[in-house]
């Protein structure tokens, strides 16, 4: 048995719970930016993921119009830092609604690092930052999706397995990523599983969930 739910009947609120009660988990683009007069700002937005490969570009969608959203249009530039479980209170904290002339840097006490190639700061205490530029925004009823170019990555060297310049990779249990769930809830990594996609001409007929690829 199920339980039907009608949008329109429901209400936005109430239905806009709903989905970030059942789209988990989330991941959190934890997005510095920096207005046109100069103010850091940093706040977390669990709407994100990846837009293109080839260019890099990610996305993040502002709900309604918050400092992040107005100071990009500003500029053209962002930051996206990862959020990790050693820094979950700052990260939340940084969501509240300061006023826009305060920082959050300041306020909750985190590093401002210089970025690259971009006016906004990088957080020093999160392991990536990913500096963007804004390719375009998208209008989509009450919110924004703001989607950037990647136009450099910086990563601290500890989380890598192996040379990145080799294939190397960050390891998802050194990175320690949070994400969002529904209500106040978050969520840490938890059980990591690992899978590999079956290739077609090795399909196996008639899917049992036993699958394992062929040994060499």
């Amino acid at each position: 048995m199920r339980t039907d739910l009608d949008p329109v009947e429901l209400g936005p609120r109430p239905f806009y719970s709903l989905l970030t009660a059942v789209v988990v988990p989330r991941p959190i683009a934890w997005v510095s930016t920096r207005s046109a007069a100069g103010v850091d700002n940093l706040a977390p937005h669990s709407f994100f993921t990846v837009s293109c490969v080839d260019p890099p570009m990610v996305q993040f969608t502002s709900v309604g119009v918050k400092d992040s959203l107005r100071n990009v249009r500003e500029t053209g530039e962002f930051v996206v830092c990862l959020a990790t479980e050693p820094l979950f209170e700052q990260v939340n904290a940084t969501g509240t609604n300061f006023p826009a002339a305060v920082s959050e840097f300041r306020e909750v006490g985190l590093t401002p690092e210089p970025s690259r190639l971009v006016a906004p700061a990088r957080v020093a205490e999160s392991p990536v930052a990913l500096e963007c530029r804004l390719h375009q925004t998208l209008e989509l009823g009450d919110s924004t999706v703001v989607i950037g170019r990647v136009v450099h990555a910086a990563v601290s060297t500890d989380v890598f397995d192996g040379d990145p310049h080799r294939g190397g990779l960050p390891s998802i249990v050194k990175l320690r990523p949070l994400a969002r769930l529904g209500r106040n809830e978050w969520s840490t990594i938890g059980d990591v599983l690992a899978i590999t996609r079956i290739p077609h001409e090795q399909w196996p007929g008639h899917y049992s969930g036993r699958y394992s690829p062929p040994t060499a």
